[in-house]
């Protein structure tokens, strides 16, 4: 019955596959599907057999150590030690205080006895020790010394105290450092204004010998003191001409300047600038 169930898979393959290129995977697997199902039976049954055998082979291997019994081996006991023993401290007696004898001292009595008839004489001492004190002991026991506060100032004869030397502090003297616009709460002006100053100065620059270049500019900087004067005047533009003709002007203007303030309402020594541009058509 297989062997039919055979020949009719096999002849329904050479159907399907005819005249189609046999060496194709598809009609292989087909025609050898029942080896290779036989195949895989046997390997997974292998398989299988070997996974049951393995916990088997692995108990024979291992060694059984053998209980221990009552008999070979006495009952088990617990063996606490000894606390140590801790002794109580000792207790210390404290020495003696001794009290020295008193020095020995060589004396006598010097009482003179009452007269009577009949007078023992048998403790009259004839012989005084030269180191003796008559009627007294040498049981004296000095006071300890106060102490005495020694005073830190100097001393310099009797009853002069010298007080410590008091160095005086030093007066830093007036501010005379120039304050810039942003340490000013006032800052200098001219007395009639600006504009009286601009014009003064407008008045006495000499531009005959600037009036061949078109334009020419300076920023003219200076030092207004605390009694009004201007002092160290300097300039920054590019023509040296124009420059030296700047400054002989502004030394010519006539006039007082008012000094700028600083925080605290006082006057100080404050820069000043004043830009100077001048512009000619030729």
């Amino acid at each position: 019955m297989k062997h039919l169930e055979h020949n009719q898979e096999f002849r329904l393959n050479e159907i399907l596959f005819e005249n189609r290129n046999k060496a194709y995977g598809a009609y292989v697997l087909r025609t050898e599907s029942d080896r290779i199902l036989t195949k895989a039976f046997f390997i997974g049954v292998g398989l299988l057999a070997a996974v049951s055998i393995i916990p088997t082979v692995i108990s024979a291997f291992k060694t059984i150590e053998p209980e221990p019994t009552g008999t070979t081996q006495g009952p088990i006991v617990l063996v606490i030690p000894d606390e140590p023993v801790v002794k109580p401290p000792e207790k210390v007696t404290p020495p003696e205080k001794v009290t020295p004898p008193p020095p020995s001292v060589k004396q006598y009595n010097s009482t003179v006895a009452t007269p009577t008839r009949n007078a023992d004489e048998s403790n009259i001492i004839k012989d005084i020790p030269k180191d003796a004190i008559a009627g007294v002991k040498n049981d004296f026991v000095a006071p300890p010394a106060p102490k005495i506060n020694v005073p830190t100032s100097v001393i310099s004869g009797p009853g002069t105290v010298v007080p410590p030397k008091v160095v005086p502090t030093v007066d830093p003297g007036p501010d005379n450092s120039v304050k810039d616009a942003n340490e000013l709460s006032v800052t200098a002006k001219f007395e009639g204004g600006i504009d009286a100053f601009r014009n003064k100065v407008m008045n006495k620059f000499d531009v005959s010998a600037f009036e061949d270049e078109g334009s020419v500019n300076t920023t003219v900087t200076f030092i207004v003191e605390k009694d009004g004067t201007i002092s160290d005047i300097k300039t920054n533009g590019k023509d040296a001409s124009f420059n030296a003709e700047a400054i002989r002007t502004i030394k010519a203007v006539k006039g007082k300047w008012i000094p700028g303030k600083n925080k605290k309402g006082e006057s100080v020594r404050s820069y000043f600038k004043f830009p100077i541009s001048m512009k000619f058509d030729n």
